[in-house]
């Protein structure tokens, strides 16, 4: 009975024991590398579990590129892959280039990988180069129209450029920029709605790609519009700020004779009043007699009731005329 129970105990730990070994060792990728002509060793692929990399990550894309006919070593493909890379993108796109005699070592492929860039995508934009429409670009002639324009850029990747080389975005602003700066120099709208293609051929001269990812291929309008008279609303905006800055200046004028009708009303109320000291300078001298004085003031009174008297009448005219 003992001897059951051991040679039971003894198969299982055999069968775990068999289980364990295919879970940790890659067999059957390893038959499959052998059976693709791939040059790979059991050994390296325990290796490769001991290092933390997975080993389907490093032969499939390496039967790939055996296939393919490239000179890859695993040993390249595993330091890429534990530097944080894409192997399968790097292979991908190796085959690629070779498919479309374009010169691409797997240093330079695997260098632009890690530098962020999808090297696959890019090695196909090469070959089939991509057309980016921008948005509507708003520019102004001399004679202050305004013009919408939008651009359809054809560009493919320049691999050699694509590391540390500008991106889309700056190609779309360099490309906003000349179109505004073509435009702006145009001394009417019609003669660019007459020759857009003028626009294209400027653009192009100015050699916008420099120093991108990109080589622009060919620049097309894809539309123009008419905008706002941005002259015409200028000119009302400075005519209006000029009638402003002419009514500040009356206001100044006007305050200004207020001033000096207020200052000259004081300097006559300010003479009225030495008047009646210069009369009692003259009684205490005796150059005028007390008669004369009082001569003179019926004078006054005499006038100050002819004036109430016209002022009188003449309401009682405006009062006829109303009626």
């Amino acid at each position: 009975m003992l001897s059951i129970i051991s040679k039971i105990i003894v198969l299982g730990l055999i069968l775990l024991f068999v289980i364990l070994f295919f879970i940790f060792v890659p067999v059957g990728l390893w038959i499959s590398a052998i059976a693709s002509g791939v040059k790979i060793g059991i050994i390296n692929l325990i290796g490769m579990r001991l290092r933390r990399v997975s080993p389907a990550k490093i032969v499939m894309p390496m039967i790939k590129a055996t296939k393919a006919g490239l000179d890859i070593k695993v040993n390249q493909l595993e330091a890429h892959y534990l530097a944080g890379g894409n192997v399968d993108s790097v292979v991908n796109a190796l085959i690629a280039a070779q498919r479309a005699s374009m010169q691409l070592s797997f240093e330079k492929a695997s260098a632009i990988d890690l530098a962020g860039r999808n090297v696959f995508e890019a090695v196909k934009m090469s070959v089939t180069p991509k057309v980016i429409e921008t948005a509507l670009i708003s520019a102004v002639a001399k004679d202050g129209i305004e013009l919408l324009v939008k651009a359809r850029v054809t560009v493919r990747t320049n691999i050699e450029r694509l590391i540390g080389g500008a991106g889309e975005s700056t190609v779309l602003a360099r490309i906003g920029e000349g179109i505004v700066t073509t435009v702006g120099s145009a001394s009417t709208h019609s003669e660019v709605l007459e020759n857009p293609d003028g626009i294209s051929k400027l653009v192009l001269e100015k050699g916008l790609d420099s120093g991108t990812a990109y080589e622009i291929i060919s620049i097309d309008i894809a539309d123009v519009d008419i905008g706002r008279n941005i002259g015409a609303n200028l000119q009302s905006l400075q005519a209006e700020a000029d009638n402003k800055i002419a009514q500040a200046r009356a206001e100044e004028r006007r305050a200004m004779a207020v001033a000096l009708e207020q200052e000259m009303r004081a300097a006559v109320v300010q003479a009225e009043a030495e008047i009646p000291k210069a009369m009692a300078e003259a009684l205490r001298n005796g150059y005028i007699g007390v008669l004369d004085y009082y001569k003179m003031q019926n004078v006054l009174a005499d006038t100050d009731m002819k004036k109430d008297i016209g002022k009188g009448i003449g309401a009682f005219v405006e009062g006829k005329k109303n009626d």
